[in-house]
This record gives C-alpha cells, structure tokens and sequence, in this order.
C-alpha cells in the first residue's frame, strides 16, 4: 500500500492564512470597547429583540410559549455558518448523522431509532421548512447554502397542530430575506480558505441586490458559489477476492484530497402590493452541489485515509418555486402558501464491500458472478442511482389580530411528494443472461415509484383568562396515503425466487422490466396540543405544554413483510422565558418527558433489503437551555445546552417469529442512537471602536458533543462502535468601516477528530468489519471580505 502525503498548495495557503489570522488580531486589539445593541433606560447596552413566525404569526421570541431557539441574521454570520452543519452544532435539542449535503438526517431530543436514510425507507421525523414551504424528502432535506437568510428558527418537540407529518420532532424553518420597497441595498461577499494541514483550498463568493421597482414592488436577486476544498485521501491499496483470486488496485483512482464539493445557486423573489390590504411575492430558488469522493475515512488505512476502487460521486440539483400570497379578510389575516419542488440526484458509489466480504464463507458469492462464457469475472459492484422527487405543497390559514382576547389560527394542507426511485447495482462483464431485463451489467435493480399524500385541516385558539394567564388548546386532522410500486431484484437468470421470477404484472413504472411490487396503505387520525401560559412579570413568564405528534406509515418493498404503522410521540414539557437587568440578560428553558409508541425502525434485512418495523416504545426526558447576556459595553456572552436521556422502555425483538423474545435484538433500557445525553455551546464576542473610523472584534466558541451510538441493535452497535465525545472551537477576527468588512477565522481550531457517523455498506453482521467514519471537518482556516451599499 502507497500512501502520498504532499500537499505543498496546501500548507503555503495555511501559513498565509494564518499570517492574515494573526495580523489581523493584532490590528484588532488596540483601542477601547464601543457599545453594543440599542441603550437601555440606564444607558447599558441591551440585547436586541428577535421576532419569529413560528406560529404561523410574527411574535417576539420572548413571547411564544415553547421551546425554540432562532438564529438572527447577525449571529448566522458571526457564527461563519455556510451550511446545516454549521448551525446544527449550536443547537442543543438537534442531532444528526450525513453522508454529505443533501443526504443527512436531523433529529431533535433524541427521537432516534438509527434509520439508514434508504429511499423506502420511512420518512423524517424532524420537518425542514424552507420559508413556508416543506422541503424534506425522503433521504434528507434539500440543504441551501445559508446566505442572505433572516434567521433559523427550530421548534423542539412535537410541531403536529400547526406543521403536520413530518414535524412529529420538531421543526428547522429557514427563513429567507424578503424584497423591500424602502430602498435600493445590495452586497457581496468573499472568502477563501483551506483545510489544513490535510486538504486544500476553498472558495466562496456570494452577493445580493435588492432593487425596488415601484412604491409598490420590488425585487431581490441573491446568488453563490462555494468550494469546499477536500481532505479525505483515497490512498493506493489492493483488495484480492477469496473465490476467484482476483485482485483489485486502485492505484488510477489514488487520489489526495478527492471529497471536494461545489455549489452554486440562486434565489429570486418579487414583491408586489396590490393594495393595501394584499401583498403577492412570487419566488424561484435552484442549486445544484456536484460532490467527489466520500466523506468518510477507514481508520484502518489511517487518519482521513480510505481505499476505495471504484466512482463516488453525487449530484444534487434541485429548483423549487413558491408563491406567497397575504391579505385580510375583513379583520382576518389570510396566507396562502404553495410550492413546488424537482429534485434530482445522481449518484456512483462503490459497493466493493459487498461483493468482497458475501465472497467469504459461508456465501461464496464469487461462485455465481460470470461473463457470457461462464468464465468467473471480478464480482466488483458499483451503484449508480438516479432519484427524481417532485415535491408540491398548498396551505391556506387565517389568523384573527393577535391583540385580541381571543385569538385563533386555522387552516388547510395538501402536500403530494413522488420519488421515482433507480438503482442499479453493475457489475462489469456480467453475462446478460444473468441481467433484469433491458439493463445490462445491472446484478440488482430498483425501480420503483413511491408516493406519499397528506392532507391535514388545523387550528390552534388562545384565550387570556387573565391578564397573566392564557390557555391555549389545537387539534389537527389528517389524512395519510403511501404506494410504493415497480421493481426491484435480480433478473430472471440469477435468481427463480426474486426479481423478475417473482412479477406479477407488465410494468408500470417506466424502465421496470415487470412489476413485483404495488401496494398502498392509507390512515387518518388527529393530533392535539394543549398549553397553559402564565406571566409572572412582564418580562418572565412559564407554561406547561401536552402535545402529540406522529409519523405516517408505510409499504415494505419486500412483499412478505406487513406495511409498518404509523408511530406516535407523546410530549409533556415545562418551560420559562425570561428577560433580566433591563434587557441585558435572557434564560430560557424547558424540562420535557416523551414518549414514543410503537415507533418505527428500519434496518437492512436479508439481501440487504431494508425493513421497517415497528418497535415497542421508548421514553425520552431532558432539559435544555438557553442564555444571552451583555454584562459589558461591547462584550455578548451566549451559549446553550441540553441533557437527553433516551431509552427504551420494553424490549425490541427484531425476530417476530420469536414468542417470548428470548434474545431481543435490544433490551429493556437500551440507549437511544444517533443523540448524545450531553451537548452544548458557549460563545464571547467582544467588539471596540479603534483608531481611523473602524470598529473592531474578537469572538470565540466552544462546543461540546457527547458520545452517541448509531444503532438501536446491541449486536450491531457493538460491531460499528461508539462515536466518542469531542469539543470544538471556533476563532473569528475582524475589522470593518463604513461599508466594508474583513474577517479571519479558524474552525475547529485544535483539529479534533470528531465524527458526524460510523458505518457499514452492507449488513452489519457481514461487512461490519469495514467500519467507515465521517469526521467532522477538520480544521478550516480562512479569510473573507465584504460590501454592502
């Protein structure tokens, strides 16, 4: 095995980085502090009020009776957040695992059961919102490049009142910056950094324009590209198969480097008022990231090292349009809400390990892998995927003045997402006899459509009882409709019990040599929430909150297995906001118990076909907090956290056919995947006016990941490990003047080896042994500039 180290663009963009870092800290710290925020009554300096749309009306955060967090425009881009990465680690209440943008999976208090993100798989249960428009699919949400965005708002716990199936969790809503007839304003932004001393360079450059057309109209234009410079190295190794003897070299692929991403998009929006009363903003948004590489490293070959053979790329294009329209109706406020959404995503992965690790006894999977002449054939696998998702939603809702006594929200929804689903597992040679039908050197082919359908009406009433005390009580009933239908399996040739041997139709999807597969399952039922809030003060108030919310069923691809159910969340929570030392000072918190019923777990099965089941239940309780506090001219500290203890609370027997359950895959207590029972940030920015008109900064984070398993399955998790616990720190410098900035930055200072997953691509049980891990990224050392006018 060959492995090369040298990366001399690299290390001189990182001494130059650094340089720039350094002497920048130096200019920034020379002169005395200048006041922060909006002054107080007694002169001090104030923390700056955040409103958010959460229930579905503007209200300052300090006033909505739940738990959520919202990142401002501002703390966006003093945090440096590109990505949902980015903004991920500084909330407490959300976790995640990914295999790179556009395929991760986000969960919220530890409503986790491990899902392998499969496309029939079951669908998510934290909702992503990209204004008003849902925008997660099957394998994860759509993740824009966060920039121009008015906030992230994340609503922890279950969100079924007012945002429907996929918010059985909770809630992320990115919120974009509208167009504005106040005046023209645009800018730009420019960075460029490196991924040292392992990767290499990146770059980004951004920009706006905001052009008022009329009194009444305008328009804002947004577009981006980003480089993310890679750091994983496919390094020269050799693989030779038990059956056949053949051996595989990567030596033509060997590659520093190789995981680099680009991105570019755009985003354009149109205000129009058509009166007073009525305002219509029609939008259009489209990106596409092309990724090399995988972003995961094989600790046996080294740090950030792997020995892949064979093509892993993605694309991930998609372009979604939405129209907003807001009124009133008589005295009501009236918004409709619609989009829709094309996503499509090309994939190559090498699927290696399969073939090499079912080539072993007791499988011998070599024996079966010919060309036309029966001779034995490298049994390599490669998976080239094509997934096409239409996405369409539509929500109309009133809304009474929110001055009122008695205030209500109310509406309906329809969302219909489609993901023609296509995979083909090739193996080189192949004998075509051995092929599904009109796909050549295709071993395994899926081709299917699935179709999932909602339809909810809702609402959600307030009545203050007191001047202190408000009730508030909400209802949503819903309709739910999965199919899923196509093919998928081995061709006639290879196997008489799968696939094609077993179709019992013409196709009806189109590329589908037959059909083996079509079912539907439909379901209805209702969520609730109840709330009581009560002001101690004007500025302090607490509530206590009862709230469900669910997750629709599904079809199993594998026809002898039942559709799983739909899984139910059960939430009791208590929470406080409060504000202190006239302004300066916020705590926010909430403490919460939930209970998940017969939720849903998927796992690969035989032939590495996923299964989803439904497991008995678990219990998930914790806390989470938030604090913000000025106690100094120019000085802001901030910083959260959350404990989450998530277990189970009955046995999880993976084998039905077991009466007593005399293994269980998981027993009673087990831990919870994917989410740490600790996590939390702190970050200090202090800010001063310097010599020569300009205003200066330093600021500094700290965040802290606990440890987390990533699979529910005791045999299983035992074989990938435990990700263990990391604290990170991120480091920004700055000056700026008039309407210029420059900044350096460093994340992920102290280069901790963090890790986002551990995987294997095959069954556990098989190709355990070839534990991959995706790291967080390493340290980025970088620096940016800016205009605005």
């Amino acid at each position: 095995m060959t492995i090369e180290t040298k990366r001399p663009l690299a290390a001189k963009a990182t001494s130059l980085a650094a340089g720039l870092l350094a002497t920048t800290m130096l200019t920034a710290a020379a002169a005395p502090a200048f006041a922060q925020g909006a002054a107080s009554s007694g002169g001090g300096a104030q923390l700056e009020e955040l409103v958010v749309t959460a229930q579905k009306r503007e209200e300052n955060l300090q006033s909505v009776p739940a738990s959520i967090q919202a990142l401002s425009t501002q703390a966006l881009d003093q945090r440096v957040v590109k990505g949902l990465e980015d903004y991920v680690k500084f909330l407490p209440s959300v976790s995640f695992k990914t295999a790179g943008p556009g395929f991760t999976s986000v969960y919220m208090r530890g409503v986790a059961s491990g899902e392998n993100g499969n496309h029939s798989g079951p669908r998510p249960s934290v909702g992503v919102y990209l204004d008003e428009m849902p925008v997660t699919t099957i394998t994860g949400p759509v993740e824009p490049v966060i920039y121009d965005i008015a906030r992230v708002e994340v609503l922890a716990g279950p969100q079924g009142t007012l945002y429907g199936a996929s918010s059985q969790a909770g809630t992320i809503r990115i919120i974009t910056n509208k167009p504005s007839t106040t005046g023209f304003a645009a800018g730009y932004d420019l960075d460029v950094n490196s991924v040292a001393p392992h990767g290499d360079l990146g770059y980004t450059a951004e920009g706006y324009v905001n052009q008022p057309l009329s009194d009444r109209a305008a328009i804002r234009l947004v577009g981006w590209y980003e480089h993310d410079g890679g750091y994983i190295d496919n390094v020269h190794t050799t693989r030779t198969y038990p059956v056949s003897g053949i051996t595989l070299d990567n030596k033509a692929r060997a590659e520093n480097s190789y995981n680099d991403i680009d991105i570019v998009g755009a985003r354009a929006a149109l205000k129009l008022d058509l009166n007073e009363n009525w305002t219509v903003t029609p939008g259009v948004m489209a990106q596409k990231a092309e990724q090399n590489g995988l972003n995961a490293y094989d600790p046996h070959l080294g740090d950030l090292n792997v020995g892949h053979f064979l093509p892993d790329t993605a694309t991930d294009k998609w372009v979604m349009a939405s129209l907003t329209v807001q009124g009133k109706i008589a005295n009501l406020d009236a918004t409709y809400a619609g989009a829709y959404m094309k996503r499509h995503v090309d994939t190559q992965s090498d699927y290696s390990d399969y073939s090499y690790f079912y080539d072993q006894a007791p499988y011998y999977y070599g024996n079966y892998i010919t060309d036309a002449a029966g001779n034995l054939i490298d049994p390599s696998q490669f998976v080239v995927g094509h997934d096409r998702y239409t996405k369409e939603s539509h929500e109309f809702r009133v809304a009474s003045p929110a001055s009122d006594r008695f205030r209500f929200v109310a509406g309906v929804f329809y969302e219909k997402q489609q993901h023609n689903i296509e995979q083909n597992y090739l193996v080189q040679g192949l004998d075509p006899a051995l092929s599904p039908t009109g796909h050549p050197n295709t071993l395994w082919l899926t081709k299917q459509l699935r179709t999932d359908i909602d339809e909810a009406v809702f609402g959600e009433a307030t009545y203050d009882v007191t001047s202190k005390l408000s009730v508030t009580g909400g209802i949503r009933f819903f309709r739910a409709d999965n199919s899923l239908k196509g093919f998928f399996g081995f061709g006639s040739g290879f196997s008489s019990g799968t696939g094609e041997a077993k179709c019992f139709g013409p196709p009806v999807v189109s590329g589908a040599p037959c059909t083996n597969l079509n079912k539907t399952t439909k379901e209805d039922g209702h969520t609730y929430k109840v709330n009581a809030t009560y002001h101690l003060t004007d500025d302090k108030m607490v509530y206590a909150t009862y709230s469900t919310g669910y997750r629709p069923g599904g079809i199993n691809r594998r026809g002898t297995v039942p559709p799983y159910q739909s899984d139910y969340l059960k939430n009791y929570e208590v929470g406080w906001k409060t504000t202190w030392a006239d302004n300066s000072l916020r705590w926010n918190g909430a403490v919460f118990l939930e209970k998940w019923e017969k939720f849903q777990f998927s796992f690969l099965g035989a032939n590495g076909l996923t299964e989803i089941r439904n497991a008995p239940q678990a219990e998930m309780k914790g806390l989470e907090t938030e604090v913000n506090w000025v106690p100094a001219e120019g000085l802001t500290l901030s910083g959260g956290g959350a404990y989450t203890n998530a277990k189970l609370t009955k046995q999880y027997c993976a084998d039905i056919t077991q009466p007593n359950c005399s293994n269980p895959a998981a027993p009673n207590g087990t831990e919870l995947p994917i989410t740490p029972k600790w996590k939390g940030n702190v970050t200090a920015r202090y800010e001063w006016n310097t010599a020569y008109d300009l205003k200066a900064h330093v600021q500094g984070a700290l965040v802290y990941e606990g440890a987390r398993w990533t699979d529910l399955r005791v045999l299983e998790r035992g074989i990938i490990g435990r990700m263990p616990s990391y604290t990170t720190a991120d480091f920004t410098a700055g000056v700026e003047r008039s309407n210029w900035r420059l900044e350096a930055y460093i994340k992920n200072a102290f280069d901790e080896r963090g890790q986002d997953s551990r995987y294997a691509e095959c069954a556990t049980q098989v190709c355990g042994p070839q534990t991959y891990v995706v790291p967080i990224k390493p340290r980025l050392i970088g620096i940016r500039f800016g205009q605005s006018f």
